[in-house]
């Protein structure tokens, strides 16, 4: 299911779950490029905090997207270039922080997929305050473990475990219909008559 889910974009994906799921827009790839799609391994860090993910890439398992809430401070870098060797190294798909990061050119020649609030030279504390694998809330979206992440250029989508086949047919339906306006506009009608706003 997550291959078949990683062949959309984040805004099909938003509009065929009836726009829920995304992220805060402020959370974006670091380079450009980036995509990720695999299940959610939930972090919650403390303010300033970043050993509960280290911990966290040890446990994840091959396939999984770190998807981290920083308890709303984001004036640190959390996620640096060793970290994101160590977690590509496990196979692990990429990482989801709403916080900061750093080392950015670093973990972009690795291309290890990183989306986060920004960037922040600030180091962090190592006091291990935190949870692993639990719920978690970002933006207002409920993220629970196993739910499938999804990453572009555009943000973050959040498919519910329990919506993943809905979300493939009602996606796939929308972009045969997409693709049919496509071709009208090759043909010359404009968006307007195409959707009858005349």
């Amino acid at each position: 299911m997550t291959n078949v889910l990683s062949q959309f974009s984040t805004a099909t994906l938003h509009e065929a779950l009836g726009r829920i799921g995304n992220l805060p827009s402020v959370i974006k790839p670091i380079s450009p490029g980036m995509r990720l799609c695999g299940p959610a391994y939930t972090v919650q860090t403390m303010p300033r905090d970043n050993k509960i993910l280290h911990r966290a890439y040890a446990n994840a398992k091959a396939g999984d997207v770190l998807v981290a809430s920083c308890s709303g401070f984001y004036e640190s870098g959390y996620w640096g270039d060793l970290m994101s060797l160590g977690a590509q190294t496990r196979g692990l798909a990429g990482l989801v922080i709403d916080g900061c990061v750093r080392d950015a050119d670093d973990i972009e020649a690795m291309g290890f997929p990183v989306f986060s609030r920004g960037l922040c030279i600030r180091g962090t504390t190592s006091f291990e305050d935190g949870t692993l694998n639990q719920p978690i809330v970002i933006g207002g979206v409920i993220i629970y473990p196993g739910d499938i992440i999804v990453g572009d250029r555009d943000g973050i989508m959040v498919v519910p475990q329990a919506r993943i086949q809905e979300a493939i047919e009602k996606a796939t339906a929308r972009e045969a219909r997409e693709e049919a306006i496509r071709q009208q506009l090759r043909q010359g009608k404009t968006s307007v008559e195409i959707y009858g706003w005349e």
